[in-house]
């Protein structure tokens, strides 16, 4: 019971603060928090309490939009590629306002911590970069599955209304945001799940990357490699992934680059394993929904090599659907407290997405894969099979194999192996413009146009004067 130790008192702050900041935020502002290191840290773990909550349900919405991905129910409707219907388009309303929320809390904390009586600067400029580092990231959520959304900041805090802004300036906004939180954030974190440096550093190279600024994105991974702060985890088995990478128990591992962290408490706890999981595999002592599922028909589950221990992550199991339905179980917990009592923290950046942030990278800056670029992909791929992620392997990918577009469908398929109900398939099949081709070639669909974005939310619509509902929602809704 280590997790539950180092970060319940930490977590119930993030809740308590969180209610202060939603009931009256400018009374709190004032008179209780910004004067000290502890009352503005405080204010900045409130901002993690709705980005917290709402990331597994992101999760998993995004992996049933990807070309191996399924969901059961009236999460059945992301599966037709169609856009979204009025039950899916509240919920995608209900993730804005969470990003929204944390959003709002960041921006208390920038434009007030200034005003600090009793920190020092060191403390001061550390808690505004973290409160920017976050902005950033809920920001780089919404321009990606929304495109562009009203900017709100510390300068239009009191504003109501406030217009739509281009994808382009939310991505401006969010470069700044990250280009002072890799100034001011510290070179180690100051707790277990907090971000540093090379944490900024991994996030600029995804948005780097994301933009098509590729030698920017590879520069900055690779500052990360080299800092020589992190390893993979090493494996020899699927339960080595579900206990040693993912598992309930761990405080932290050399993978871990960013982290949700969660604790074996009732609320807060993490609510991705009942999301997923099946009752009759006695891998999470709650039941489990099984609402997100595969699928060992779909060609894309018949093309991976069963070598692969990655893909011993899924249970063959008919629940209604199909005999040859898939459920994960790459979150297992069996001494969970509650349906979101789960100890399982939730990786935003390993440092396997960073081998291959740097491998994709490296290979678009140099028109073709280099040596440096294979061996971060071999890395990642040799310790899907067993082997030391460091030395040679029966498996290792040959640069000579390999030309520009080849190598970079194979990175992609790596990406697609090794991070599935982490949230990353969906985005890269749009960044690399390859969604239409891939839902077409595994799941024999075409994809609208409306369900490359998610709808602008009706009551942003209704309560924001400086957003008109005929220009300025999404193309289909």
């Amino acid at each position: 019971m280590k997790k539950p130790a180092i970060f319940l008192s930490l977590l119930l702050m993030f809740s308590s603060c969180e209610n202060l900041l939603e009931e009256n935020p400018k009374a709190v502002a004032i008179e209780n928090f910004y004067n000290t290191a502890e009352e503005l840290e405080t204010a900045v773990n409130a901002i993690y309490v709705p980005l917290r909550s709402v990331r597994a349900e992101q999760i998993c919405i995004l992996d049933a939009h990807t070309d191996w991905g399924y969901g059961r129910g009236s999460r059945a409707q992301y599966n037709d590629f169609a856009g979204l219907n009025t039950t899916n388009i509240n919920t995608a309303g209900g993730r804005w306002r969470s990003f929204y929320l944390g959003i709002r809390n960041a921006n208390l904390v920038i434009a007030h911590a200034p005003a600090a009586t009793s920190i020092s600067p060191e403390d001061l400029a550390q808690n505004i970069a973290e409160a920017k580092f976050l902005r950033a990231w809920a920001y780089f959520d919404l321009v990606r599955n929304w495109g562009g959304v009203p900017l709100r900041t510390e300068e239009n805090l009191e504003e109501t209304d406030v217009e739509r802004s281009s994808a382009e300036a939310v991505y401006e906004l969010i470069l700044a945001d990250l280009a002072e939180a890799e100034a001011g954030l510290p070179d180690e974190p100051k707790h277990v799940g907090r971000p540093s440096k090379v944490v900024a550093k991994t996030l600029l190279a995804d948005v780097y990357l994301t933009l098509g600024r590729y030698e920017e994105a590879r520069d900055k991974a690779d500052e990360v490699i080299q800092s020589g702060k992190f390893a993979l985890v090493p494996v020899s088995s699927f339960e080595d992934f579900q206990q040693d990478i993912f598992g309930p128990e761990i405080v932290t591992s050399t993978e871990e680059v960013f982290y949700m962290k969660f604790s074996r408490e009732q609320g807060q706890g993490n609510y991705i394993l009942w999301i997923l999981n099946h009752p009759s595999t006695g891998l999470y002592n709650y039941g489990g929904a099984y609402a997100h599922y595969s699928d060992a028909s779909n060609p894309f589950f018949i093309e991976w090599d069963d070598n692969d221990i990655r893909k011993q992550l899924w249970d063959q199991i008919d629940f209604g659907i199909s005999p040859t339905t898939l459920v994960s179980k790459k979150y297992v917990d069996q001494k969970a407290v509650s349906n979101d009592g789960s100890g399982n923290d939730l990786p935003i950046y390993r440092y396997a997405e960073v081998l291959l942030l740097f491998a994709e990278a490296e290979s678009r800056v140099s028109g073709g894969p280099t040596p440096a670029a294979v061996e971060a992909l071999n890395k990642v791929h040799r310790r899907a099979y067993g082997y030391d992620p460091e030395s040679a392997s029966p498996v290792d990918f040959n640069i000579a194999d390999y030309n520009a577009e080849t190598f970079i469908e194979l990175v992609l398929q790596e990406r697609a192996y090794e991070f599935q109900f982490e949230g990353k398939r969906w985005l890269d099949l749009k960044r690399t413009g390859k969604a239409a081709e891939m839902i077409s070639k595994y799941k024999g669909l075409s994809i609208a146009e409306a369900h490359y974005l998610w709808p602008i939310p009706i009551d942003e619509l209704n309560f924001n004067n400086a957003m008109d509902p005929a220009t300025d929602q999404n193309p289909g809704y």
